[in-house]
């Protein structure tokens, strides 16, 4: 009996996780096994059929090595300047690459290049290694990094996705790490775009040029794509992690196990069409002012505010009608305060419903008033405005 109710909540969590995001819009038509169409700003699932199932997921592993590039860029650890010498082993790589030679040089800026553009195997492991001193050693900074992500359906074994036993993901996880690439990293986008471009080998034979060809098709095919990744091996079929933008919304669609190319990039264009065609982004800037906040017990009598951030909220119910917002602050507020601390919200709503709110802060500090604040207050009206009083009685006394 156990087993059997098992087995029921299983097909009602598989069938559930298929639904889209409106009762009243069928579900996009698509052919590969496991799908997931995210909204990339809020991370919100739009679409997703099978998307907690492992697969092989081929180059596009090639998504976690760059997020990890990307991060030690951004922590200063390398530049893109840097130059990378490229190892017996990292030269030896099969599958899709540029033939680096081992010995070779070419700075971190050109291996991106090469990983985004071309998905060369060769070139992800010698950044890699560049990174980590091996490879292996790497993998355990992915694994670790999809650890704190929450991509519990993966498990990598090598930097750039080819076939190997325990070397998996979802295509919930691959939307996960995608997401963090391109929301953290949005530089990203400078090097996915590229359709071609010409490179330069830097050998102990001399140098010679060689062209870089992107291996995203779907950039030619479709108006609205930007990036982000494709993979395919005997494994893995036809994968990708694809990014494409309409109307400032931003999604992040991903196919697994597809038949072949074609049939990827048709999935990929249906997820995308189906979810700018149900999405509307309604924002409101919060450039509005709010009045400051009477401050008790503090050295200034007034604390000014503003909202922490702007408000974004991504549609999908269909309604025409326009956000409403509600504005939540104190009558006063007691020092001390710091500027940044969160003093009131304000409250979004969409036909009668709550959508989200936003953090109202303090854009100053007041500090609490001390006993020398107080007596010097108090000395200051005793002898100031005594004076000020007794100057305007003497003017109202004297000769007219």
């Amino acid at each position: 009996m156990k087993q059997l109710l098992c087995l029921i909540l299983g097909f009602a969590a598989a069938f559930l996780s298929a639904l889209p995001a409106r009762a009243d819009v069928p579900a996009p038509e698509t052919s590969a096994p496991s799908v997931l169409l995210m909204d990339q700003d809020s991370g919100r699932i739009l679409y997703a059929r099978q998307e907690t199932d492992r697969r092989p997921l081929a180059s596009v592993t090639k998504v976690m090595t760059l997020l990890l590039t990307f991060e030690a860029l951004d922590s200063g650890r390398i530049s893109l300047d840097d130059t990378v010498t490229v190892s017996e082993h990292a030269a030896g790589m099969g599958g899709s690459q540029v033939f680096l030679e081992p010995m070779e040089t070419q700075s971190v800026e050109t291996l991106i290049k090469c990983i985004v553009i071309s998905s060369a195997n060769d070139a992800c492991v010698a950044m890699a290694e560049h990174l980590g001193g091996t490879e292996s050693a790497f993998v355990e900074q992915m694994n670790k990094k999809a650890g704190e992500l929450g991509m519990k359906d993966t498990h990598f074994v090598n930097s750039c996705g080819l076939d190997a036993k325990d070397h998996y993901s979802s295509a919930l996880d691959i939307a996960l790490m995608s997401r963090e690439l391109t929301t953290k990293h949005p530089e990203i986008f400078e090097y996915t775009k590229i359709w071609t471009e010409d490179m330069t080998h830097h050998t102990r034979k001399g140098d010679s040029s060689f062209t870089l060809n992107s291996t995203n098709k779907l950039l030619k095919q479709y108006p609205c794509a930007t990036g982000l990744k494709t993979g395919s091996t005997s494994q893995a079929g036809f994968c990708l992690s694809a990014t494409a933008s309409k109307d400032d919304v931003h999604l992040i669609a991903v196919i697994m196990a597809a038949a072949d190319s074609k049939a990827r990039i048709a999935d990929a264009i249906h997820l995308f069409d189906w979810g700018f065609g149900i999405c509307r982004l309604l924002c409101d800037a919060n450039t509005d002012s709010l009045s400051a906040i009477p401050v008790t017990g503090g050295t200034d009598s007034f604390l000014p505010v503003r909202y922490r951030n702007e408000f974004r909220y991504l549609d999908t119910s269909g309604s025409s009608e326009e956000l409403s917002k509600s504005v939540d602050l104190p009558d006063s507020i007691a020092a001390p305060v710091k500027k940044g601390d969160p003093v009131g919200r304000a409250a979004y709503y969409l036909a009668g419903e709550k959508v989200g709110e936003v953090e109202i802060i303090a854009s100053a500090s007041v500090e609490e008033e001390t006993f020398r604040d107080v007596l010097i207050r108090l000395l200051h009206r005793l002898f100031f405005d005594a004076g000020g009083r007794a100057a305007a009685d003497a003017t109202a006394d004297g000769p007219s």
